[in-house]
């Protein structure tokens, strides 16, 4: 069939998922099962819905799991040591062109894709405004596991990832969902590859480097990244208590009516 959008879709699903345990000792964190259904296969039902082609996992731990027909896989052998940037450059072959970037352990609404897929940024990143009441019923205090995010009057990204030190710093959520153009790649290449010359990003070694590390980077350095906000839509699977509380299943059931 032929791709009308160009877009192809990268999943990251290197990662051991250790809050998940004991339900990720024998699967990748992303075929964690909601309701009978695994997060991944959640995840691929909204990306058939826009068209896009290829789609691409970057597996890990337990990566032979993540084989399924019309799917390519590649491999980041140092799972164990990296984080999400090392991750997403083992497949650097694969960016070039317009890309869609995603998180394995979160499902979005159809909705909130094609918001996304309608943004004619360079670097388009998915904001949750309606954060807050989602995070209070994952954490006893909304600013556990909360990173900051600060935006212009235009929709620009002006701070992304740090640590919050009350909640005024937080005017959105980052979900781990964004859309770069070929532009927009090329930019994140250099950035990238600038900080492995220098041998650290943002402080950092990349090995250790988690993705908002790199995009506030870029931000750094001048480069534009536009927000595309949401309210609600999506889910995060991250630790046992996601996993099990009824708001997960609630939000998985409303995502499931948009496809």
């Amino acid at each position: 069939m032929e791709n009308k959008t160009g877009l192809k879709a990268i999943i990251l699903a290197a990662g051991e998922g250790t809050r998940l345990r004991p339900y990720t000792l024998d699967r990748p964190k992303c075929l964690v099962e909601v309701d009978g259904h695994r997060l991944l296969d959640r995840q691929l039902a909204v990306l058939a819905t826009g068209d896009i082609h290829p789609i691409i996992l970057i597996g890990g731990y337990q990566a032979e799991m993540l084989k399924r027909p019309g799917i390519e896989l590649r491999i980041n052998p140092r799972y164990a040591e990296t984080n999400m940037v090392w991750t997403l450059f083992c497949a650097e072959d694969d960016l070039e062109g317009d890309v869609l970037l995603c998180y394995g352990d979160i499902v979005y609404s159809r909705e909130v894709l094609q918001a996304l897929l309608r943004s004619k940024a360079d670097i388009a990143v998915a904001i949750d405004l309606d954060w807050e009441s989602y995070w209070s019923a994952r954490n006893e205090n909304p600013l556990d596991d909360a990173e900051t995010l600060k935006l212009a009057a235009d929709g620009r990204i002006l701070e992304i990832g740090q640590k919050p030190k009350s909640l005024a710093e937080i005017e959105g959520q980052y979900m781990g969902l964004m859309k770069f153009s070929a532009k927009g790649i090329q930019q994140l290449k250099k950035t990238f590859h600038d900080a492995k010359t220098l041998g650290a990003l943002r402080g950092k070694p990349l090995e250790k480097a988690y993705m908002t590390d790199l995009l506030q980077a870029m931000i750094d350095l001048d480069i534009r990244l536009d927000s595309v906000t949401v309210n609600g839509g999506w889910v995060e699977v991250d630790t046992v208590r996601d996993l099990l509380s009824p708001v997960t299943k609630n939000r998985l059931s409303e995502i499931s009516k948009s496809i």
